[in-house]
């Protein structure tokens, strides 16, 4: 789905190298040179392929969150949703990625940027949790001094 390269009418899946266990963000260390393991990215992000869909975020209510305009994050829609999960929501058939809160039968979702309100589900409002997100993908932003 993610990393599949068609050839024919059989799809091949690719796994990629895996080098070291972790790398450092902060200060340099040595670090030996090979492989730990061969990784098929669609093993490593997708746990139920038939339930799990991508899709690009629009906005800025989920920056603080990790989740970026642009982004593609994998949506799976097998997975019961939590209290404080982030979901795909749809609210009166629009949808939201948000934050999934919910206390004494009031369900709210909450934004992960302090400069977007929480959306209170009225309780006739028609609500379905599409799905939960359980990964993002983003490209990592070139920034020059």
């Amino acid at each position: 789905m993610l990393i599949n390269q068609r050839k024919g009418s059989r799809t091949k899946r690719v796994k990629i190298p895996l080098l070291f266990s972790s790398i450092p963000a902060g200060f340099p260390s040595p670090a030996e040179d090979y492989i730990e393991a061969m990784i098929d990215l669609n093993e490593l992000l997708i746990t139920n392929p038939v339930a799990t869909y991508l899709m690009r975020v629009q906005g800025l209510s989920m920056i603080e969150g990790g989740i970026f305009p642009q982004d593609i994050i994998v949506v799976d829609r097998s997975i019961d949703a939590q209290n404080g999960d982030v979901v795909v929501a749809v609210v009166d058939g629009e949808y939201n990625v948000k934050r999934l809160y919910h206390q004494e039968g009031q369900i709210m979702l909450l934004s992960d940027n302090p400069d977007y309100p929480p959306i209170v589900v009225p309780e006739l409002a028609e609500l379905t949790i599409w799905g939960v997100v359980t990964n993002v993908i983003h490209q990592v932003k070139r920034c020059l001094p």
